[in-house]
């Protein structure tokens, strides 16, 4: 198959992911009326994603690597249906958490399958087709968001999600390849001891901080919105993260991976002071638009430095950041949320200029 269906494919499976991490904050309310829970209950799901996701990223990713994505981007697909069916069929917290749980470790492999495509596939325009095909982890979701804001119970969305995901993904991942020419590229042995990885694996973690937070409780940071207005919020947010994506990702290409992301990061932080003025909504689609874009920044940067051989598991190890993310932006973020949106701004802005310290301290250690 040409490499542009690669691209198809990745954006497509990309959307569905989405709906994990993006259509969270129109899942939770839901979630935690249908289970009489409390936001820390349910906190602790988007916390689970975020563990459970990253781990088997590195896992299937070392599989996809030497063995192609085909085989284990179908056993993924098929598991992360079972996440939101199994969703459907919960009668209590420890059910929803044990499905939800199998459901993003499925949702991890397939999104650094689905990211890889685009890292193996295009060499000189890495930066604009990893953000494309990330584009799909924002426009899944903001396509989803107002059907699931709209319903009565978190059962029927999913119930209708976990179908149609059963039914498509495992025929688009059946089509699935990354290329057969000889590549180059560092093991992830010889990469994880080095000072450098460590430097971009911190920098990358505190950098998705905020992203994380406002994807797990912007519907509780802006609980007194009227439900039209958090609608319109929540999808406009997924819109901005999706959209991002691939508009930074082409000027990186352009400008540099580095310069980019220390753009970005600067603007997160601008979001972050926008919170702390209570400017809720600005906030909302700065963090989105840039912190959004990180992701795939980070990736095609590891592309860039160590090579595309081994990217899908270098990049699942850099992704397990991600778990540590989600407890900072998951249960932590929730917990400080609850003391006022002002200590949670302070928060999320301490977090960016952490990473940005640990970024141009691994730009240095490049460069010598």
């Amino acid at each position: 198959m040409r490499k542009s269906s690669m691209l198809i494919i990745g954006i497509i499976v990309m959307s569905f992911n989405s709906i994990y991490q993006y259509s969270w904050n129109a899942f939770a309310p839901l979630l935690s009326s249908g289970f009489n829970a409390s936001l820390s209950q349910i906190s602790l799901a988007f916390s689970l994603f975020a563990i459970f996701s990253t781990i088997f990223q590195v896992i299937g990713g070392y599989i996809a690597d030497i063995y192609g994505p085909k085989i284990i981007g179908i056993l993924s697909s098929i598991l992360s249906s079972i996440g939101f069916l199994g969703t459907y069929t919960s009668k209590n917290l420890l059910s929803f958490y044990a499905f939800w749980s199998i459901g993003s470790a499925g949702e991890g492999i397939l999104y650094m399958i689905a990211s890889n495509l685009a890292v193996k596939w295009y060499y000189e325009k890495r930066g604009f087709a990893t953000g494309l095909v990330s584009f799909g982890f924002g426009l899944g979701a903001t396509i989803a968001n107002p059907f699931i804001i709209e319903s009565k119970s978190f059962r029927e969305p999913s119930l209708i999600i976990g179908i149609i995901e059963l039914i498509l993904l495992p025929i688009l991942l059946y089509f699935s390849d990354y290329p057969k020419k000889e590549i180059s590229g560092i093991r992830p042995t010889k990469i994880i001891v080095t000072r450098k990885w460590w430097l971009i694996y911190f920098s990358y973690v505190f950098s998705v901080v905020p992203l994380l937070s406002m994807s797990s409780a912007l519907s509780f940071v802006s609980h007194q919105s009227e439900i039209k207005i958090l609608a319109i919020l929540i999808s406009t947010f997924a819109l901005m993260s999706g959209l991002g994506r691939p508009i930074i990702g082409f000027i990186s290409d352009k400008l540099g991976r580095f310069k980019t992301l220390f753009i970005s990061i600067c603007l997160v932080i601008i979001g972050n002071i926008l919170l702390i003025i209570n400017q809720i909504f600005l906030s909302a689609i700065i963090i989105g638009l840039f912190g959004g874009a990180l992701i795939p920044l980070y990736f095609s940067l590891v592309g860039d430095l160590f090579g595309t051989k081994y990217s899908t598991a270098n990049n699942g190890i850099l992704y397990t950041g991600k778990a540590i993310a989600g407890i900072l932006g998951g249960e932590v973020f929730s917990i400080i949320l609850g003391k006022g949106v002002l200590l949670s701004g302070i928060y999320l802005l301490i977090s960016s200029i952490l990473s940005i310290a640990l970024l141009l301290t691994s730009s240095h250690y490049l460069k010598s």
